[in-house]
């Protein structure tokens, strides 16, 4: 590794003072003089034709300015097939909670108020809530496929595409896509096994579990512009989308990024183009701010999954033949990680033989979003428990199993292309002492699994600014959601050469902000951190042939020594940093004003990896879990600043035991959602998270920043694999239902007995 001063050292974020004091301003704290108040009016069926919307007794609440419906939006053509176009539900509703309506007032109570005295009259058309259902003939057809567009937010997560594409004009409408990846001869594999190993496992839509709701204020100006105050992960997509939907050319849409209160994927663009619309109809700043309700019926939840998993594998270890067969429920809109789902599928282990295929379905839930690592905690949820029972059916221990197949650089992927470096095998070794020292007590049981993320990567820009009293300014256009601009200040200061404390990171608004893409996918560190490496190196290139000018010296012959620029070995031949940038800011100065871009557009990706041991206590007769602690090793490239890469494994393991023993969205056969609150959706609290061990293992990166990769996604991919592989060595029975709660285990128990 290439040696450092501050890169590998624990700091603290530099935005933790004002966190800490309550001081960071989120965008509900925003109330512009002139700000009209907007809420939203929802619809109580989950699909139905919109006969009547009467308005006329929330016009009369004092107060209310306007009430606006969908027909006054869009007054014609086809209804949006993407959630973030589709403001308010014009000719009918497809799922329970879709905005119908929303009321624009002077004050938060006459907007409530309103908004529930809109009356809107429905004719109910079939609803269809299971994802295989929706697949029949004769299942309720959300919208014709003729009608359906492309999920850009996918590219969003820059993940992995390929695979043969299925044509599913031929299938029932509610199949918008399918994709299916195959190479060998699974049936000849199979006839080859020792152990076959068939199940079918199911995952439910979750919620990201983000603290701050959604909230966005437009405010408009005389020229029909707007400027955009909001939580989003991505400001430039947030800018496109809106100023399509809106009609508007990009420049006339300033997005100003806030502090994101939480968003793990799920807050990219959900209210703008609303929220702006109503904004240049009035002519007046207008905010919204959903309620948690609103949050659970009709923001972006992940999706749902039903996976058919079937695999072979020898005497000797070898696994012969996978298998998949994979169905996203993808809510009411395109969007579901398909593909990504089958390459974890059949992309872990080595195997000569395999059949994957996926299909994305519409159902009548809120369409869903990206949640961190979409597909890929469902697809290591269902291929990690086989691996682990075909193991043991074969009498190999679970880990030595996995080392015995494991996928290594250069192995085809299912899409053919060869893993790029990676650590898969050094994760596993990392916590093979753990699991070889294991200690089971009464009802105890012990699991292991791998999780992994493809890696994302897009292209971006970063500046920096050498100010006159010798500090930096980084300018970027990503939003710091995990403290990545801390880890961007600690780039700069180690490639420039001056303390952390002298560098200031600015995250600029769209017309100002160099591009990046949405902080999403593993990617911001991997990229971004590319871009303000090189910045910082063009900066410090201008700044020595200032001083070798100044100095009357060769570049090579100087050194950055305590802010200054010295000739070596002669200190006393010197330039202050800041009397540099004063040469080149100045009236009748003959230099250029040092300022440094940098731009990255890597194409290659840096794979991450996790791999979990899970140790549990199960109650024989309740089925109840307790968690005594899990153990992760990830690779993590380098770890630029330890603290921040522990929080973010912690973190993701903490969701990982959401989605295994919590969470879940429950709807009735109407559609309507059975526990849309707080008090009714289930999130592990403090006491519910066991202690964490985490080993951080670095198999640096050739492209990352002084050898880094992503690390915000693999830690949450293993973790509900690993309990369930630990539930079935407590008690030998397998839990194939997410979230794994106390009857389903106890179901299990009397099953398996």
């Amino acid at each position: 590794m290439t040696a450092t001063t501050l890169i590998g050292k624990s700091i603290p974020r530099i935005d933790s003072p004002q966190k800490v004091r309550g001081q960071t301003r989120y965008t509900a704290d925003l109330t512009p003089p002139g700000t009209l108040i907007a809420r939203l009016t929802t619809a109580t069926q989950a699909h139905a034709r919109i006969t009547g919307i009467d308005t006329s007794a929330a016009r009369a609440v004092p107060g209310v300015v306007d009430v606006v419906t969908g027909a006054d939006l869009l007054p014609d053509g086809p209804e949006p097939s993407e959630r973030a176009r589709a403001m308010l539900a014009r000719d009918k509703v497809i799922y329970y909670g879709q905005p119908v309506a929303v009321v624009i007032a002077e004050s938060e109570a006459a907007a409530e108020e309103a908004a529930a005295l809109v009356q809107v009259d429905y004719e109910p058309l079939g609803v269809v809530i299971d994802p295989r259902a929706a697949m029949q003939p004769d299942a309720p057809v959300i919208r014709p496929k003729a009608q359906e567009g492309e999920w850009a937010e996918a590219q969003m997560h820059a993940t992995v595409q390929g695979g043969e594409e299925v044509d599913v004009n031929r299938l029932p409408d509610n199949v918008i896509s399918a994709v299916r990846f195959s190479r060998g001869d699974v049936e000849q594999g199979f006839a080859e096994a020792d152990v076959v190993v068939e199940r079918s496992f199911t995952t439910p839509s979750v919620h990201q579990g983000y603290i701050e709701p959604h909230a966005t204020l437009a405010v408009p100006d005389p020229l029909g512009n707007l400027t955009i105050y909001t939580a989003t992960q991505g400001q430039f997509y947030a800018r496109t989308v809106t100023a399509d939907t809106l009609g508007l050319a990009q420049n006339q849409v300033t997005i100003v990024p806030m502090e994101v209160g939480g968003g793990f994927g799920g807050k990219t663009v959900l209210l703008e183009p609303l929220v702006g619309a109503l904004a240049l109809r009035t002519g007046r700043p207008v905010k919204l701010v959903l309620s948690r309700m609103e949050e659970f019926l009709l923001a972006t939840p992940a999706p749902g999954a039903v996976i058919d998993v079937k695999l072979g594998a020898k005497k000797d270890g070898t696994i012969t033949a996978i298998q998949g067969h994979v169905i996203f429920d993808s809510g009411v809109y395109p969007g579901a990680p398909a593909v990504v789902a089958l390459l974890i599928l059949g992309g872990y282990y080595r195997c000569a033989n395999l059949d994957l295929i996926g299909y994305e379905v519409l159902t009548n839930k809120p369409g869903v979003g990206a949640y961190r690592a979409p597909g890929a905690p469902q697809g290591t949820f269902a291929i990690e428990q086989a691996v682990d029972e075909a193991a043991r059916a074969l009498g190999w221990d679970p880990l030595e199993f996995r080392l015995r197949n494991v996928s290594a650089p250069g192995d085809p992927q299912p899409n053919d292309v060869p893993w790029p470096e990676m650590g898969l095998r050094e994760v596993l070794e990392a916590v093979r002492d753990h699991w070889q020292q294991r200690t089971a007590g009464p009802n105890e049981g012990f699991g292991i699994a791998i999780g992994g993320w493809p890696g994302g990567i897009e292209p971006c820009a970063a500046n920096v600014r050498v100010n006159t009293d010798g500090s930096l300014t980084v300018s970027l256009g990503s939003v710091d959601i995990t403290g990545t601009n801390t880890t961007m200040a600690m780039i700069a200061a180690e490639t420039f050469g001056v303390p952390v404390d002298r560098v200031k990171v600015v995250t600029d608004n769209t017309d100002g902000a160099p591009y990046a893409g949405m902080s999403g996918g593993s990617k911001i560190t991997y990229t971004v951190g590319l871009a303000v490496r090189a910045a910082a190196e063009e900066a410090r290139r201008q700044v020595f042939a200032i001083a070798a000018a100044e100095l009357e010296a060769a570049p090579e012959d100087l050194e950055m020594v305590d802010g200054k620029v010295q000739v070596k070995g002669v200190p006393d031949r010197s330039i202050a940093i800041g009397e540099i940038a004063r040469l080149s800011m100045t009236f009748g100065g003959k230099y250029e004003p040092v300022y440094g871009v940098g731009k990255s557009a890597v194409t290659a990706r840096a794979p991450g990896f996790s791999a979990q041991i899970a140790h549990v206590r199960v109650d024989p007769a309740t089925g109840e879990v307790t968690l005594l602690g899990i153990v992760a090793a990830q690779d993590v490239g380098r770890a630029l600043n330890p603290a921040l890469v522990e929080g973010q494994i912690h973190g993701g393991v903490a969701q990982g035991i959401g989605w295994a023993l919590h969470e879940g969205l429950i709807y009735d056969d109407n559609g309507q959602p059975l526990n849309p609150t707080l008090m009714d959706y289930s999130l592990p609290a403090a006491p519910q998270v066991p202690p964490i061990e985490v080993r951080l293992v670095e198999v640096p990166s050739s492209a990352g920043p002084f050898g880094a990769k992503g690390v915000g996604e693999p830690p949450v991919i293993p973790t509900a694999a690993a309990i369930a592989n630990a539930i079935a060595d407590a008690t030998g029975a397998r839990v194939t239902d997410l979230p794994m709660t106390a009857p389903r285990i106890r179901a299990a128990i009397a099953k398996a007995e």
